[in-house]
């Protein structure tokens, strides 16, 4: 939504945008370390099978499926810096757990899985938080823009260099060690997050009340504001059959590499991450894209665009031509790049302050939920027709993407149209304020 003036920044914006991008920074880089180094710890050294190994995203994710949409409810009566803390401290202890019992030769199967689970809940949480909290720093579109693609950045960025790094650490010091870094990292996080001195505005007592059934009320008020709203709920949902269908992908890519182009750690280090080396050029040209297309245009033209270079991917694989899997991964990274930062500022922009985090847990609860899902699809492919199979189901299935995306609001506006409706979804998803409520606030 954005019929009303935006409302003067806070003093130190900037400077606190910085301490959360760098610790987002750190953190990111270590995570994709692990997409290296969780399959590998796995396979290498608890003797599990290709399929097992490709279970390891759904422990992680799979805690978006059950916390997802309460995820949002409970933290809009909540600081979200200070469950950003708390869920960055609780994942650091989680892999250094791991790589405590993996050094030790004490670590399971089950074990390693537990603790992906238990870090995964806090993923829920921060990335919850952490998606709604940009906003208490910067309150103009443009500048929301220009934060969601820095942050975007160093994802992109961290998925390129995050697997070139790891391969060289873990064929150094062994896997173990590359997970402890992953915990380091986000003990850097907590201090970044720390370090941050702007806080959110007190919540009014009426928002912080805990009555019979609110948790229900509450994610039934973010469920309706979604699917009521003509822009939102198509770009969410065609993330969603996007993220199942790219998860396939990417839980076989590495074992993919390993078995079919007989790639060493480092050399699957340097596929994966040169073929994510697209992301930061969709991220740097997405704010030039949204200021002359409008953000529908730029958002169909960045599902296109990932889409092909998707389906590239195992085309230039089952030639046996690495040099084509990173190309065609390179377009995909454009487009995704672009689809991010664009879609995130939708999000702000469009939600109430009142609904962001609850639109956020939805978004969440479908595309990071859809993880697991297509996680435990990619394993049961995998299993049945190998890991060649798994990459050409995932790969065809994003196009499905398309068609979900081309409708409602983002069909109008990328005609031209005016979107009707918008404003009329939060009308809809928030019940009337009881008449006890109806005083003004002194804001």
């Amino acid at each position: 939504m954005t019929t009303e003036t935006p409302a003067e920044e806070p003093a130190g914006a900037d400077r606190d945008f910085a301490k959360l991008w760098a610790g987002q920074s750190a953190s990111l880089l270590g995570d994709q370390i692990m997409v290296l180094g969780l399959p590998l710890l796995a396979v290498a050294a608890l003797d599990a099978t290709p399929a097992q190994a490709a279970l390891i995203p759904m422990f992680l994710f799979g805690p978006f499926l059950l916390l997802g949409l309460p995820a949002g409810a409970i933290i809009e009566r909540l600081p979200r810096r200070t469950v950003m803390l708390g869920c960055d401290a609780l994942q650091a202890v989680c892999f250094a757990l791991i790589a405590v019992l993996a050094l030790t030769d004490s670590l399971s199967l089950t074990g390693l899985l537990a603790l992906v689970g238990v870090a995964g809940c806090g993923t829920v949480f921060f990335q919850v938080a952490y998606t709604s909290y940009l906003p208490v720093l910067f309150t103009g579109e443009k500048k929301l823009h220009r934060g969601n693609a820095r942050l975007f950045l160093s994802e992109s960025v961290s998925r390129s260099l995050g697997p070139v790094i790891a391969g060289p650490v873990i064929a150094f010091v062994g896997v173990a060690a590359a997970v402890a870094l992953n915990s380091l990292t986000f003990a850097l996080s907590v201090l970044a997050v720390a370090w941050i001195r702007i806080r959110e505005p007190r919540k009014p007592a009426q928002a912080r009340t805990r009555e019979r059934g609110w948790l229900i009320r509450d994610v039934g008020e973010g469920l309706r504001f979604f699917i009521k709203h003509p822009r939102l709920e198509p770009v969410i949902l065609c993330g969603t059959v996007y993220v199942l269908f790219l998860t396939m992908v990417e839980a076989s890519l590495v074992l993919y590499s390993r078995a079919e182009l007989h790639l060493g750690a480092v050399g699957i280090g340097l596929v994966v991450g040169a073929a994510a080396a697209g992301f930061p050029v969709g991220n740097l040209l997405s704010g030039r894209l949204v200021e002359r297309w409008g953000m529908a245009r730029t958002l169909v033209a960045g599902a296109f665009v990932s889409v092909l270079g998707l389906v590239l991917m195992p085309l230039s694989g089952s030639l046996g031509s690495v040099a084509g899997l990173v190309a065609g991964s390179v377009i995909h990274g454009v487009g995704e790049g672009a689809f991010g930062p664009t879609s995130q500022t939708l999000r702000q922009t469009d939600s109430p302050p009142e609904l962001l985090s609850r639109v956020n847990s939805v978004q969440r609860f479908l595309l990071w939920g859809s993880i697991p899902l297509g996680s435990a699809l990619a394993s049961a492919v995998i299993a049945g027709a190998g890991l060649s199979a798994a990459v050409w189901v995932g790969a065809l299935g994003t196009v499905l993407c398309l068609p979900v995306l081309v409708r409602k609001g983002i069909r109008a506006q990328f005609r031209g149209h005016p979107v009707p409706g918008a404003d009329a979804a939060a009308d809809a998803a928030l019940p009337a304020p009881p008449a006890a409520a109806a005083q003004p606030l002194d804001t």
